[in-house]
């Protein structure tokens, strides 16, 4: 069977032992030696996190499974190709049914069977419930910590945190009271934003003001 070997690191990972581009290939081309898989190409996307399926190396892998070059897409991992349920269901649908098998080194899956399709499922599922279950709780503790008062994320413009509470920064509320005015007098937020880059006015990160960075903060100041 011939296969293309997929490979991936985020710009976080690529220092890690064990995930690195030259380790990832390496221990596909192990499994391919010892299934007797014939390795037409590995293919790499590096600095490319899994937030999405756009990326040059996984689309031109895709594009080769479809043009028939090869019969399995083999990865070291299953995030390697992502973490997102919905575009598991869509790789699924489309690539990895009987006709392309997607073989994971790591995870010991091979979608050839109906074993390896049911695995594939269900750890794509569990991986799913995880990150939403984390998402739950750390939200339900930022609802704590902000119902006793505590300080919580980066605080806006305008503001700081001092002793873990929120408090304001003189110099940076009067120009959010400034803003406020000239949006009240009429002023787009483009306008605004001129004005404030003009007078040498940075953000609170440094930046120039953008359209978009005035209307967060008149939102911001609304509440």
């Amino acid at each position: 069977m011939k296969a293309i070997g997929y490979i991936r690191v985020s710009t976080q990972e690529q220092a890690s032992e064990g995930y690195s581009l030259a380790a990832q290939e390496s221990k596909i081309r192990a499994y391919a030696d010892l299934y007797g898989l014939a390795l037409v190409d590995v293919i790499a996307d590096a600095g490319v996190s899994a937030k999405s399926l756009d990326r040059p190396g996984l689309t031109e892998a895709l594009r080769r499974l479809e043009s028939g070059e090869a019969e399995a897409l083999v990865i070291l991992k299953l995030d390697r190709l992502t973490r997102n349920v919905a575009d598991w269901n869509a790789l699924i649908d489309r690539y990895f049914g009987k006709a392309v098998a997607l073989m994971s080194v790591s995870d010991q899956i091979d979608t050839r069977t109906a074993g390896g399709r049911l695995v594939l499922n269900v750890l794509v599922s569990v991986a799913q419930w995880e990150r939403e279950a984390i998402g739950e709780r750390t939200a339900a503790a930022l609802a704590q910590k902000k119902a006793q008062g505590e300080a919580v994320g980066r605080p806006g413009y305008g503001f700081e945190i001092r002793d873990g509470r929120l408090a304001e920064v003189e110099g940076e509320a009067s120009v959010v009271a400034r803003v406020a005015a000239l949006r009240a007098e009429g002023q787009t937020l483009q306008q605004i934003a001129d004005t404030l880059n003009g007078e040498g006015i940075a953000t609170k990160r440094g930046g120039r003001w953008a359209p978009q960075t005035v209307k967060n903060l008149l939102a911001r100041s609304a509440r």
